[in-house]
């Protein structure tokens, strides 16, 4: 494949993954089918299947091209935080940021979808940005799901404001250094 090629397959699915986002946004995550996406792209079924071999790989794809947009947003916003129990709190809250100012993602925690649920808890991509910003320094399978817990938890029902967050995750997310 010349480099031309690869980029019009890139255009292609990202074409794809933004018509899908916005009927995320019309119809919630749960009701679009491939053959809805593909008319939204302006493509036939079969080409969306060239690029996406079922719904599930299309909603992943989805998810993961958000995260990574996320996850390079996130890591900007926590760049000067040093101290690595602090940093997990600002990774956090730069976060739910990132994804509330993002509304093509509102329809993944609103309401009772459970793909956001499934998602985080099968995407290695997703895990690892978490892990990567524990306190802790070490992978730690259950904490990174704890921390996308809370994430979630936040979503569905969010704090007060901002900083009555950042109080909540202070208390029982940063814990004081073990002597």
């Amino acid at each position: 494949m010349s480099w031309l090629e690869a980029e019009r397959t890139e255009l292609a699915a990202e074409r794809i993954l933004d018509a899908a986002g916005e009927l995320f946004v019309e119809r919630g995550v749960d009701k679009p089918g491939m053959d809805e996406v593909a008319r939204a792209a302006g493509c036939s079924r079969a080409t969306l299947y060239r690029y996406f071999e079922n719904r599930q790989a299309l909603i992943h794809a989805f998810a993961h091209r958000e995260a990574r947009l996320i996850t390079k947003q996130v890591a900007e916003a926590t760049t000067d935080v040093s101290d690595p129990r602090r940093r997990v709190v600002e990774a956090v809250i730069s976060c739910l940021a990132a994804v509330r100012e993002r509304p093509h993602l509102a329809a993944w925690y609103a309401g009772d979808s459970t793909l956001l649920r499934e998602v985080l808890h099968d995407s290695p991509i997703i895990r690892g940005s978490a892990e990567s910003y524990l306190a802790s320094g070490a992978a730690d399978p259950d904490l990174a799901d704890w921390v996308l817990r809370i994430i979630l938890s936040f979503l569905i029902s969010p704090g007060d404001d901002v900083e009555a967050e950042r109080r909540q995750l202070e208390r029982f997310l940063v814990m004081p250094p073990s002597s």
